[in-house]
């Protein structure tokens, strides 16, 4: 999953913030000397991670794309799956998308000093420029996917993927869908920092 989507699944607190992110940005080799809360956030990061990862919804998904950058749909996933997040926030969470954002930014921005250099510099961008509303549209994602692609420090197929995304566009719409309300239900179950996470504004 993407940044929005750990977000999502921390706590409404700095250090859970914190750990949720940081499974990008090196993860454990940084976490030896920082709180528990923020360990039990990142081992919520990967949580999350594996369940995506090994989720048959998610595994067929990667088909939908061409063979030239099928090597890469996982990467290509997660941020698509940002992106119907966004559309769908209000079935996911009870709070407005908008204040979510401004609150999970100022929280991330209390603990900024504590975090790795590369992890930094994202979220200073991150939240100095509303990455999550270059999110909203398609063309944002194709954006955002095209600048994965050429940092890639090899040579790769991967730029343009997001023609794949909008000739799959409802299929992997259908996924999301039903793949999210799995992973709630997969966090709640192992409350590994808390154990209810009811958001929900259904």
């Amino acid at each position: 999953m993407n940044y929005l989507a750990h977000l999502y699944f921390a706590q409404a607190n700095a250090d859970s913030h914190f750990g949720n992110l940081l499974g990008d940005f090196g993860g454990k080799i940084h976490a030896q000397q920082l709180s528990t809360a923020v360990k039990k956030g990142l081992e919520n990061h990967y949580l999350v991670d594996r369940f995506t990862d090994s989720h048959a919804l998610v595994k067929q998904a990667k088909y939908l794309f061409s063979v030239p950058r099928r090597r890469f749909a996982g990467i290509a996933l997660d941020v698509l799956f940002d992106h119907f997040l966004i559309r769908h926030w209000s079935s996911f969470h009870k709070i407005p998308l908008s204040q979510f954002k401004q609150s999970s930014y100022a929280l991330l921005n209390e603990n900024i000093s504590f975090m790795p250099s590369k992890m930094q510099q994202v979220v200073t961008r991150m939240t100095k420029n509303d990455w999550f509303k270059e999110y909203e549209t398609i063309e944002g994602i194709g954006f955002a996917l095209d600048n994965i692609a050429k940092r890639i420090r090899f040579a790769n197929q991967f730029s343009g993927s997001i023609e794949d995304i909008t000739r799959h566009y409802v299929e992997l719409e259908l996924v999301f869908l039903a793949f999210f309300p799995d992973l709630i239900e997969h966090v709640n179950k192992h409350g590994l920092e808390t154990k209810s996470l009811n958001r929900s504004s259904a």
